[in-house]
């Protein structure tokens, strides 16, 4: 199977982050939206990719934007809840609410990496 770079991007950035890589599944579709890039991690390991008020994800869903835009194409990521999981702590169903499954504004590259405070 051939990966996208879209995919092999994220796919190296979230091993690098949970303590179970070897969970982590990626599956990415193609539509009129653009690249949508569906995330299953360990339960023990949403936090993680979570983060503080959804800032890991928000910066994940960034730096994604920005590989797309490489490509002219629009990158979208979906983090599936994991089945049998503890249950979200309230600030991670909050902050996956507020993330939403696809991200609905455009940006430049300029606001894009404005966005990740650097």
């Amino acid at each position: 199977m051939d990966m996208h770079e879209d995919q092999q991007f994220l796919e190296a950035l979230v091993k690098a982050l949970v303590d179970n890589p070897d969970s982590v599944k990626i599956n990415r579709t193609v539509d009129e939206m653009g690249v949508l890039l569906s995330l299953d991690v360990h339960a023990d390991d949403m936090g993680k990719i979570i983060g503080r008020s959804g800032n890991t994800a928000k910066a994940i869903r960034t730096l994604l934007r920005v590989v797309g835009m490489k490509h002219d194409a629009r990158v979208n990521l979906k983090i599936n809840e994991p089945e049998g999981g503890r249950g979200m702590t309230r600030d991670m169903s909050e902050a996956m609410q507020d993330e939403g499954i696809v991200a609905t504004e455009t940006k430049s590259l300029d606001e894009a990496i404005d966005d990740l405070k650097i």
